[in-house]
């Protein structure tokens, strides 16, 4: 290692040891020192110059999920610092491996309400497992080695603070030994466990008990995708997926049932209440009402934590071991069923759900069904695309409409269901994969958020990649749709909540031309596919701005009376001019309950 003049320097030479090479961040005078080292450092750094802290925290997590790598944020401080806050929670709620850094006001000011100081410690005690102040040089080297080797141990986020008169002191690259220090090393052991043989065993017995065996897969299976095929072919099962677990296994299987939950198909709801064994990988699935009821199901799981374990579900077997050596040392283990009945109902309700899919997609709305912008999409995207959605109604689209092939990628925040991280995400997906063709799926609210101003960032950067396809798609509804519906849904249809959630009109295509992108306007059904194929084949960033009918709801797969009620009381608020509007709703919310519908 290179003898470092500063502390600044030493830390991002300690970065360079662990194989850093990319930091997310935004300058200010609390991490002067640290800048000047980057500036000594470009030959060994890629610094990308985010328009908001909060989008370089985004981007670090987004980064360690679509890599496997350490994302690495870094913030001035005071206000600076607290804004990589969502970020961050993002991460540690999707166990993605961040490390933030960030500066400090002087050592010798602290504690006598400094400007802008604030008591770091504290406010990152909640989102970090690893939080640490360097308060002489001689710490800087355990305290980098630690922080990083926590985060990729524990896939978490760890933080290191520095004031920033210790940032500028005088390196000491090799403590002294003696007393109360430590000499530490880069590097640490990746784990792969996986479970005994008595318990792989006693799985195997509740699988191959099942007569309709049901699988759900999260982000913890998504480099297990041949296992899992083979685990599902040997037991004649099917497979839902979490939305993290969205690119585990292809969408174009026929068992496949798609996304589980809210946002997830009839087909998964009724696999699930039709199963008598479940069979999880790799997912905190956060809802519990779409599984099996109690005692419907006998349950195995398989999750890489214990604290994962019998979460959400009680389990019989709990297998505590990485997704892809489990199911390799469970496989053999398992009786290939002898016959495929349950298969052969699960595989005629995901046919019949993307029949329905279709149908929903081609209903005429005023001026744009938004489900027809989805699934447009699916048949163009090309081969190794990665998918950045976002968080609201579009979200919906994204979890059913979009048929992910093998080799492509899809994510989002998903615990945290962040707003606004569609375009960070899509970013640190393009920095990362430069050659990929790469997609953010977004509304209007989240591009008026954050996603306007990190088109910026785009501008910036674009010309370094070595593929120019990066497609921005907003659907454009002038309003916070979701939480309109929502809210409006628990208050019985209460009109006046509606200029809550207006949006400014703004041309997205128009300001994208303004940056030097390609823009295109949609507000017509039959153009849809059109504009895709022009936007994948654009030799330059483009914004697509689809102009989406706002009545066009994501219902859930199934509903409650009084959920129903709720949805016709809110259904109630449309322009009575457009009552066929409201007959096509309130037909597609009785079909989702099972009911006949009313006239």
């Amino acid at each position: 290692m290179l003898m470092a003049d500063t502390v600044g320097d030493f830390i991002l030479q300690r970065l360079s040891a662990w194989k850093v090479g990319r930091i997310f961040g935004y300058p200010g005078d609390g991490i002067n020192g640290l800048m000047g080292a980057m500036g000594r450092a470009t030959d060994r750094f890629e610094y990308v110059r985010v328009r908001h802290e909060e989008m370089a925290a985004f981007m670090a997590a987004a980064h360690a999920k679509l890599t496997g790598e350490i994302g690495v944020c870094m913030a001035t401080s005071g206000p600076g610092a607290l804004h990589l806050l969502a970020g961050l929670y993002d991460a540690k709620l999707d166990h993605a491996p961040v490390l933030a850094i960030v500066g400090q006001q002087a050592s010798t000011s602290l504690g006598s309400e400094f400007q802008q100081e604030v008591d770091l410690e504290a406010v990152f005690d909640d989102v970090g497992d690893y939080v640490q102040t360097i308060v002489t040089p001689a710490q800087a080297r355990h305290v980098v080695d630690r922080a990083i080797r926590i985060a990729a141990a524990e896939r978490s986020v760890s933080v290191i603070i520095v004031p920033n008169d210790v940032q500028m002191q005088d390196a000491v690259p090799s403590p002294p030994r003696a007393h109360g220090t430590n000499f530490s090393s880069v590097g640490y052991a990746i784990a792969h466990p996986w479970p005994d043989e008595a318990a792989l065993h006693a799985a195997a017995d509740v699988l191959n008990a099942g007569e309709r065996v049901a699988m759900l897969v999260g982000a913890g299976a998504l480099h297990a995708t041949d296992e899992l095929i083979s685990v599902a072919e040997t037991l004649g099962a099917g497979v839902a997926k979490s939305l993290l677990g969205k690119a585990a296994v292809p969408d174009d299987l026929p068992f496949v049932t798609g996304v589980l939950g809210p946002l997830g198909s009839t087909a998964g709801w009724n696999m699930m209440q039709g199963c008598d064994t479940l069979l999880t990988i790799g997912s905190t699935f956060p809802y519990p009402g779409f599984l099996p009821a109690h005692g419907q199901a006998r349950a195995v799981q398989i999750d890489r934590s214990a604290r994962n374990l019998e979460l959400r579900h009680p389990a019989e077997v709990s297998l505590l071991g990485e997704a892809a050596e489990t199911l390799r040392r469970l496989l053999p283990l398992l009786r290939r069923k002898p016959t495929r009945d349950w298969r052969a109902a699960v595989e005629a309700g995901v046919a019949q759900w993307w029949r329905d899919l279709e149908a929903h997609a081609r209903m005429p709305a005023t001026p744009v069904n938004p489900e027809r912008a989805f699934w447009e999409l699916s048949p163009r995207l090309p081969d190794n695309s990665i998918v950045c959605g976002d968080c609201g109604t579009h979200t919906g689209w994204y979890a059913r409409d979009l048929r992910l092939r093998r080799g492509m990628t899809g994510t989002l925040s998903g615990r945290l269901a962040s707003m606004g991280s569609g375009i960070p995400y899509a970013i640190a997906a393009k920095m990362a994969y430069p050659d990929r063709p790469v997609l953010a799926l977004v509304g209007d609210g989240a591009m008026q958020m954050n996603g306007n101003a990190e088109l910026i960032t785009v501008k910036q950067y674009w010309r370094r990649w070595r593929s120019p396809q990066f497609v921005v798609m907003v659907l454009v509804n002038r309003n916070l749709n979701h939480t309109r519906w929502e809210q409006q849904a628990l208050t019985g249809g209460n009109g006046e909540l509606a200029p809550m959630h207006a949006l400014a009109d703004l041309s997205y295509a128009a300001y994208a031309e303004l940056l030097g992108f390609k823009g295109i306007r949609v507000a017509d059904d039959q153009r849809i596919g059109a504009a895709w194929d022009e936007a994948l084949s654009a030799d330059r960033p483009v914004v697509l701005e689809v102009i989406a009918d706002p009545e066009v709801l994501p219902l859930p797969p199934r509903m409650s009376w009084e959920q129903t009620r709720a949805c016709l009381a809110a259904l109630g608020q449309i322009d009575p001019e457009r009552s066929e509007t409201f007959e096509r709703k309130a037909r597609a919310i009785y079909a989702r309950t099972g009911l006949k519908a009313r006239t």
